[in-house]
């Protein structure tokens, strides 16, 4: 959780932009088709673009829909509250609205992407040349943010695949000192966020969407030798529909939005000065 002084001050800001959004045509509540775009097509701009990891899902989890789970309003939201709160650029589309892609491990645009987002990981298998890929992408100066995956045998699929990719380092959890906590919001805490589906399914009370196994949220990470970070995991909640649904229910928004968008915005100012 943000402190309380912190999450007033997000909610503030982000009700009175809503209602400017709202004018202007908000997103959020109902998944859209978006046009598959990739990041070079913004690359030229040289501001920030959410990008997005497409992958091949092995298995399947419950409430998950494989890659393009809370795509694509969480990966819109996110980088205009990034705008509208803080003086970071983003790349924005021909209408002048933020600008988000998706791209695969094998695709040559992944390197235009110094950001990268997967959801629902603990379904994913990557390939060999997927694994090669990514691992020289994340040694080169690349990082990847996985989110919305609960429960042990999610954890378990996707520190195997962690493990393929970057044999050598460690998953570690990390400090609640780390500059991360910090960028901008202090963030006391990482909060549990569950989908909106499981949250009314458990008549507005439950946050936990594996029951005690997955009771506890946690955010772990992967550095190399310098201490960057390369990889963070966001795990047993989802940090992406608090972005994604803002728009769609008053009480989710209030309980959930401002600490989701405190977390995704200190990773993304961390990122740009690392």
């Amino acid at each position: 959780m943000t402190t309380a002084a912190s999450r007033t001050g997000i909610l503030l800001c982000v009700l009175l932009l809503t209602v400017v959004d709202t004018l202007a045509g908000q997103w959020g509540g109902r998944r859209r088709r978006a046009p598959i775009r990739k990041p070079v097509e913004a690359a030229e701009h040289g501001e920030f673009t959410f990008c997005r990891l497409q992958y091949r899902p092995v298995r399947r989890e419950w409430l998950g829909t494989g890659w393009n789970t809370d795509y694509p309003d969480g990966d819109r939201n996110l980088p205009l509250r990034l705008s509208q709160l803080t003086t970071a650029d983003i790349a924005r589309n021909e209408r002048g609205d933020p600008f988000h892609a998706v791209v695969s491990a094998t695709e040559p645009d992944l390197y235009d992407c110094p950001f990268l987002f997967a959801s629902d990981v603990g379904t994913i298998g990557f390939s060999e040349i997927e694994a090669v890929r990514l691992r020289n992408y994340l040694l080169k100066g690349g990082f990847l943010w996985a989110d919305d995956f609960w429960g042990d045998y999610a954890w378990r699929n996707w520190t195997l695949e962690m493990n393929r990719i970057l044999p050598e380092y460690s998953i570690v959890p990390l400090p609640r000192d780390h500059i991360l906590f910090h960028t901008l919001y202090s963030v006391d805490s990482v909060p549990q966020i569950p989908s909106i589906q499981y949250w009314r399914r458990s008549g507005r009370l439950g946050t936990s969407e594996r029951g005690a196994e997955s009771a506890t949220p946690t955010l772990h990470g992967i550095m190399d030798e310098t201490g960057r970070l390369l990889v963070i995991m966001t795990h047993n909640t989802d940090i992406a529909d608090g972005w994604e649904r803002e728009g769609e229910d008053d009480e989710f928004f209030y309980l959930f939005s401002p600490d989701a968008y405190a977390v995704g915005i200190n990773v993304i100012l961390y990122v740009l000065t690392h």
